[in-house]
């Protein structure tokens, strides 16, 4: 056998790396024509089906030490197939229904090589060029699809390098982040002697405007990143305020506006109140309308958190559903949810193109006063051209394509919700309002007992429950077949007893009906492997006096 090749350290063999692609017989000329050719194809064949515990993984990814040597590109691609892709989620997969990931269309894999290949930095125009306008133009779109100003509005703003409709960022966790600091910054604003919060710090802001904190109140269903903003933002995670949700998982307004009144009560001031456009667990929106008039009474900043549901704005059919976005100061939309790009794509849009101006940054060698760098609105510095896999996405499956999406996933959940139903051992615990539900599997002797059962005999019965939920969902998972996730929620018809639940989100077009009746066929049968677990259900509805068959 010959000795294996090495590969050279030189500078022909690194400018042949900067300019030479991979012959089409290569490891990775086969990946990319395979991933052109079918991408569903590609993905299922190299992702394998069996789990491997992470532990094992990692000693794939233990040495600390950079490699001395190069290596061939197409040796160091059979490393990733074997090592990597082998192991990663099958996020495409039309049986991957277990969270807000799904299948990307076909056009965006070489548009996204492209976008690489351009390498365009949005942090200044001097490294973005056209896709600074571009940017801003996406932006314009989407504050149109929730704001809905006339032309001459958009004439004026969208290009203004003083001014901004919204910013691209990594994820929703940025953009509620950024949609904060702006509310935080205009609330302390410049007054007299004091120089503003940016210039002189929180407590010389609650100092001179004379609160003792800062609050932000939403739903007890709010998502964590609003913490992560509070110990950014200095006002601590403490002030966070969460608000009791009713019985479909939306915020109660009665509660709302009794923590609004104690927090002014108490000396402090309501910075802003959230609204949640599509919770992360069970996808319910808040009555906008009613939480902005709330906002409106305490001039705080009305800020809608719609990472997941705000792309339901596309479809004519169910916009009503997120009634009175339009009256938000602020709102976080992600893209790569339901608009189908891939991750990193996030956006904050603003109702008043002046409001970022509390937040503006410039510098002599970047961002310089008077340019249109998208940087000095942004709390993010370098940032890829992801605006430009929205922009073709919004023009190839268009305002109606992307209805079409979201109707059909809406409809598949009211299905599959409709299907559980059905079943005498399977009952749903939240049902859809967009393409997301929750349910769990239940023992069908156990099912009809637990609608008499009182409030005691739920909290004998339910941490057993809990346990086969939560083997039924690690099972299935490592099964490989398909993938459902779990969550914990309070449900009122249970006396709000912590009770895990399979969490499905139905984004995925690929997915049908019946691979959905196939996931409730193998959580059937992945129940029957535990009777030891079953006997435990059983034998606590017993001893908390519940009579069984």
């Amino acid at each position: 056998m010959a000795p294996k090749t090495t590969a050279e350290v030189s500078m022909d063999a690194l400018y042949r790396i900067f300019t030479v692609p991979e012959a089409p017989d290569s490891t990775l000329g086969k990946i990319e024509q395979h991933l052109s050719e079918n991408l569903e194809g590609f993905l299922a064949s190299h992702i394998v089906t069996q789990e491997r515990p992470l532990h094992e993984i990692e000693h794939d990814f233990a040495y600390s030490d950079i490699p001395e040597q190069p290596e061939f590109v197409s040796d160091h691609t059979d490393v990733l197939l074997k090592k990597l892709v082998a192991q990663s989620v099958h996020t495409a997969s039309p049986r991957f229904i277990g969270h807000m990931t799904s299948a990307l269309p076909y056009f965006l894999l070489p548009l996204a090589k492209l976008m690489v290949g351009l390498n365009q930095n949005l942090v200044k125009i001097e490294t973005s060029k056209a896709f600074t306008p571009m940017e801003r133009q996406v932006l314009g779109m989407m504050h149109h699809l929730v704001y809905g100003e006339k032309k001459p509005f958009y004439d004026r703003w969208m290009h203004s390098a003083d001014h901004s409709l919204g910013a691209f960022c990594s994820g929703g966790t940025i953009a509620n982040i950024s949609a904060l600091w702006v509310a935080r910054n205009n609330l302390l604003a410049p007054d007299g002697d004091f120089t503003g919060v940016s210039a002189e710090g929180l407590a010389a802001g609650l100092q001179h405007y004379g609160y003792n904190r800062l609050v932000v109140l939403v739903s007890e269903r709010g998502h964590y990143s609003l913490s992560k903003a509070a110990d950014v933002l200095g006002i601590g995670r403490k002030n966070i305020v969460s608000v009791p949700a009713d019985d479909n998982n939306r915020i109660q307004i009665k509660e709302l506006r009794a923590a609004a009144a104690k927090v002014t009560r108490e000396g402090g001031r309501v910075m802003a109140i959230v609204g949640i456009a599509g919770t992360t667990e069970t996808g319910h929106v808040d009555p906008l309308e009613e939480i902005a008039a709330i906002a409106a009474e305490y001039n705080a900043h009305f800020h809608v958190d719609a990472a997941w549901g705000g792309a339901t704005l596309m479809s004519n059919t169910h916009r009503n559903l997120l009634a009175g976005i339009e009256l938000a100061d602020s709102l976080t939309i992600d893209a790569h949810k339901q608009m189908y790009v891939p991750m990193g794509a996030g956006m904050v849009l603003f109702k008043d193109p002046s409001l970022v101006s509390a937040i503006e940054h410039h510098a002599e060698y970047v961002i310089r006063r008077g340019s249109k760098d998208l940087g000095s609105h942004t709390m993010e510095g370098s940032r890829p051209g992801m605006a430009m896999l929205v922009y073709s996405a919004l023009h190839v499956m268009g305002r109606k394509g992307y209805e079409l999406l979201i109707d059909t996933s809406i409809e598949r959940a009211k299905d599959f919700a409709a299907l559980i139903e059905q079943q005498d051992d399977f009952e749903v615990i939240t049902h859809p309002e967009l393409c997301l539900l929750t349910y769990r599997y239940v023992p069908a002797e156990i099912k009809p007992l637990l609608a008499e059962a009182s409030a005691e005999q739920i909290a004998v019965i339910t941490p057993h429950l809990n346990i086969l939920t939560r083997y039924i969902q690690k099972t299935q998972r490592e099964n490989g077949r398909s993938f459902v996730s779990r969550t914990k929620l309070t449900p009122p018809q249970y006396y709000r007893e912590g009770t895990l639940v399979f969490r499905t989100v139905l984004a995925n077009p690929l997915t049908t009906n019946e691979m959905l009746a196939d996931i409730i066929v193998e959580q059937r049968e992945i129940a029957a492997t535990a009777p030891s677990l079953r006997k435990h259900i059983i034998d606590a509805a017993e001893r908390a006096g519940l009579k069984t068959k």
